[in-house]
């Protein structure tokens, strides 16, 4: 057996590739979603608490010393920072800087995209992950699992 998740791609390509096209679709077909003040106020903060959420969590993992690539194996259980709150704090910082970055642009068709790239990661990634480390772990995930939600 492998030692790892088997993930069907990198996050963040995931989280990347679909802004792109969601960014460069509306290039082509402009229909923005939000008033101007309005994309502003939710974007800027959701980008920068997103950066602050990933670094954190990011931060943990090298604290740890376990590896942040999916495609090599975990070493341990990270359950400080801010995987006390979110067993999934480097999703959650993406998801929010992908939100962010589709409001400050206004494209809906970016928006429109983040659901499908959210069940590809349920699906694709964190579902995987989280039977690999049940597989490898055991009751020390099992448990942590019970108390920190998979995002908040």
């Amino acid at each position: 057996k492998r030692d790892n998740p088997g993930v069907i791609a990198p996050p963040p390509l995931i989280y990347a590739g679909a802004l792109a096209a969601g960014l460069l679709a509306n290039r082509r077909y402009r229909i923005p979603f939000l008033p101007r003040p309005l994309a502003r106020i939710l974007g800027w903060p959701l980008v920068v608490c997103g950066l602050v959420v990933g670094l954190l969590g990011f931060r943990e993992m090298r604290r740890a010393e376990t590896n942040l690539d999916p495609s090599k194996p975990a070493t341990t259980v990270v359950t400080e920072g801010p995987f006390r709150f979110a067993r999934n704090p480097l999703y959650l910082g993406m998801t929010m800087i992908y939100g962010g970055i589709s409001a400050l642009a206004n494209a809906l068709t970016a928006a429109l995209l983040l659901p499908i790239v959210l069940h590809v990661m349920r699906r694709g990634v964190i579902e995987r992950e989280e039977r690999y480390l049940e597989r490898k772990f055991g009751d020390v995930y099992l448990q942590y699992k019970a108390k920190a939600p998979r995002w908040i």
